[in-house]
């Protein structure tokens, strides 16, 4: 092996110069001349006629070159026949740099030859455009390649996104070996051939035992190794390939491009066992009908891609109103799956809005869910595809590997909102026309072809249907359309807010003004009584006694009511200082503080030992927290072994304190009154109060940019609790 080893035979064999061999095939000649002195000639091949002969042409050229001459990269031009010492050649030119390069080769007898294009067009033309589908074109279309060049065989197949070419079509003489539904893997055409079968729509080697023709230059200033033969019908192929075709059992071979949207969909590849050649002719008809038929085939497609995007735009409708009719939240998306699911055809979605998550479908678990999020949000990109999970590695190994296709498109650059889509792994039988694996052969320095085409099965695992172009178009206007509703309901929100605010601060106002003026005549009130009974205690009634007490002690509970109702309305007017508050300082001075205002000393106090620090006003903070820890008392009161515990929370970045007891409870459908002001769930005679504690707590709770939650259960107690945000990171000044 002199060393080598083979990957690097491979990446010689990828960067092999096969447009530049300075070499034709020996089934015609080729003549190259100075593209400004078109009567100068530059080289020609070994194969030649003598030079008498082409130089008496040069000096009465039989031939008319094209005015303009064509520019470089663009397909050669037949210049008709060309009649030499007795022979007619058919004669093309095409421009190569600063060359034209002439190609001669044999005519065919007219007799021979397949008709014209207009007959072939007539005959083959409306066939193919009564096709179904393109595995109906593709078989019309290898039946009359095989009739037009008489190959044993002709096979079609398609290019996928990994480069592999599957077989859709096969039409062959008996005893030659089929390949239909198989594949041949993407490495048995390196990229630079791939090149070259996008730019020159057909090939042909008759003969793959042929020896490379050189071209001689006879102008001491040009150098033939240099001349691009990318466009020559002539030009001499790879000895790799060669091999391949004589390891395949085939002697001769041509290659007809299908061309579709401007990238190589696929090609049609006509084998024999014999050598075979083709004269001009036919293969500038063979050439027609491969443009006829990939024009075809691109209208098949974009007919089927126009009604899957009109029936997406449908859907897509259908979930902008489904989210129009709501209060237009992402989670909305989910109470409805169907149109969600079709859209993406998937087997199951999620919205995610930063930690929440919502599921539809068949879908992995929740945190696997999650950890998809975050991966495709680390991309940040608007939208993220994969039909090969297992593949990304990293954070997504965690992720069940019987899902392989996630389709993510995200609603926020801000925050992690997105919607997902998931598709379940896809196990395929693939059919290879010889192991795909099997390493090349490495022999006397160089690189061979695989020696067997024989069937070889496998099973391919960890892929999802891919997602179509459709699909990702459909979602991306999907993500347009939400943004646009978030958007609207945001600026809808925020003229609702402006309004609330305001209506808020009036009430506020009006609220700390009535409560203020009523402190005054509540005292009043009380002490006129007093007054009364003080002075006609003697000749007052018993029954006038009681009723003037039941006087006094509802002007006392009104005033208690107006006092909490002016606390109440101090919270929304008070500035808020805030700085960090220990948790477990704070907790343990109100547990004291209740042990002493308590009639009930068997109160049972747990405290737990981590409570965190917590970054708030810490008056306001402690009058939520007094609150909160005076109700377990007050309801636990009168149970056999009370019991008040106080635990720390921590919820991703946000802290705070949770209030446990095993008192009376309430019903947790009646949640959603607790905090509201005045709001009892308990008669007055029960438990005393006002009816504000909660209302004052949450207030405190959600001007820090908290929440506050509750959870109850009739005689087996409650929990409520809070959290707070930390402390805003300090600006980065620029410098």
């Amino acid at each position: 092996m002199n060393g080598l080893r083979p990957e690097d035979l491979l990446a010689d064999c990828a960067n092999e110069p096969i447009r530049v061999p300075a070499a034709i095939q020996p089934h015609g000649w080729m003549l190259v001349l100075a593209a400004d002195e078109p009567t100068r000639a530059l080289a020609v091949s070994a194969n030649a006629p003598e030079e008498t002969v082409w130089r008496r042409l040069l000096d009465r050229p039989p031939w008319s070159l094209p005015s303009p001459l064509p520019p470089p990269g663009e397909a050669a031009e037949p210049l008709g026949g060309v009649d030499m010492a007795g022979q007619l050649w058919d004669a093309t030119v095409h421009r190569s740099g600063g060359a034209l390069v002439l190609e001669f080769e044999p005519a065919a007898d007219a007799r021979s030859l397949p008709g014209s294009l207009s007959a072939l067009a007539r005959g083959v033309l409306p066939p193919l455009q009564r096709a179904g589908d393109v595995q109906a074109l593709a078989r019309i279309a290898v039946a009359e390649l095989h009739r037009l060049t008489g190959f044993g065989r002709c096979v079609l197949y398609r290019f996928d996104d990994d480069g592999h070419g599957e077989v859709l079509a096969e039409q062959a003489d008996a005893g030659y070996e089929r390949f239909i539904g198989h594949r041949f893997p993407a490495s048995d055409i390196p990229a630079q051939a791939r090149a070259l079968y996008l730019q020159q729509h057909i090939r042909l080697i008759p003969d793959a035992d042929y020896r490379p023709v050189p071209l001689r230059a006879v102008d001491s200033g040009f150098d033939p190794r240099g001349l691009d033969l990318g466009f020559a019908a002539l030009r001499s192929v790879s000895p790799v390939h060669l091999e391949y075709m004589r390891r395949m059992g085939t002697a001769a071979s041509m290659s007809v491009s299908l061309v579709v949207r401007g990238r190589l969909w696929g090609l049609v590849s006509c084998h024999d066992r014999s050598p075979h050649r083709l004269d001009l002719a036919t293969r500038l008809t063979c050439e027609h009908l491969g443009r006829l038929l990939s024009m075809q085939i691109e209208a098949h497609e974009e007919r089927a891609e126009v009604a899957r995007r009109l029936e997406l735009r449908q859907l897509t409708l259908d979930l902008v109103a489904q989210l129009t009719d709501s209060d237009a939240t992402l989670q909305q998306l989910v109470d409805q799956p169907g149109p969600l699911l079709r859209l993406a055809q998937a087997d199951g979605a999620a919205v995610v809005l930063d930690t929440r998550c919502w599921l539809a479908g068949q879908t992995p678990p929740e945190p696997q869910v999650q950890a998809l999020s975050r991966w495709a949000a680390a991309q940040r990109r608007q939208l993220v595809c994969t039909d090969r999970l297992q593949e990304a590695g990293g954070a997504l190994a965690e992720v069940d590997g019987t899902w392989a296709g996630a389709l993510v498109i995200a609603i926020s650059e801000v925050h992690r909102h997105q919607i997902l889509w998931f598709r379940a792994e896809q196990v395929r039988q693939v059919r290879w026309a010889g192991n795909p694996h099997k390493p090349m052969q490495v022999a006397d320095g160089r690189l061979h072809p695989r020696a067997s085409f024989a069937s070889w099965c496998e099973s391919v695992r960890g892929r999802s249907l891919p997602w179509e172009p459709a699909t990702l178009a459909a979602a991306q206007e999907l993500r347009q359309a939400l943004i646009g509703i978030v958007l609207r309901r945001a600026e809808e929100m925020a003229g609702a807010m402006a309004e609330l605010a305001r209506l808020n601060k009036e009430l506020e106002a009006f609220s700390y003004t009535v409560s203020h003026d009523l402190r005054a005549p509540m005292r009043h009130i009380a002490g006129y009584v007093d007054l009364v009974l003080e002075d006609e205690a003697g000749r007052l009634a018993e029954r006038s006694v009681r009723y003037l007490g039941q006087v006094k002690e509802a002007a006392a509970f009104a005033g208690k009511l107006v006092d909490a109702l002016l606390d109440f309305s101090r919270l929304g007017r008070s500035a808020l200082h805030r700085g960090p508050v220990d948790g477990g300082r704070m907790v343990a001075e109100l547990v004291d503080e209740c042990r002493r205002a308590s009639a009930e000393p068997a109160v049972q106090w747990e405290v737990a030992a981590d409570l965190p620090t917590l970054w708030a006003d810490a008056f306001l903070l402690k009058v939520a927290v007094r609150n909160l820890l005076a109700n377990a008392v007050k309801y636990t009161r009168g149970r056999p072994a009370p019991r008040i515990e106080v635990v720390a929370v921590r919820q991703d970045r946000d802290v705070g304190l949770e209030i446990r007891d095993n008192g009376v409870g309430f019903a947790q459908k009646y949640v959603d009154k607790l905090f509201g002001v005045f709001q009892r769930l308990h008669a007055a005679e029960e438990f005393e109060g006002t009816g504000i504690g909660l209302a004052i707590v949450r207030r405190i709770v959600e001007r820090h940019g908290g929440r506050v939650w509750a959870h109850g259960e009739p005689d087996q107690g409650a929990r409520f609790g809070f959290v707070l945000p930390p402390p805003e990171p300090p600006a980065v000044e620029d410098r």
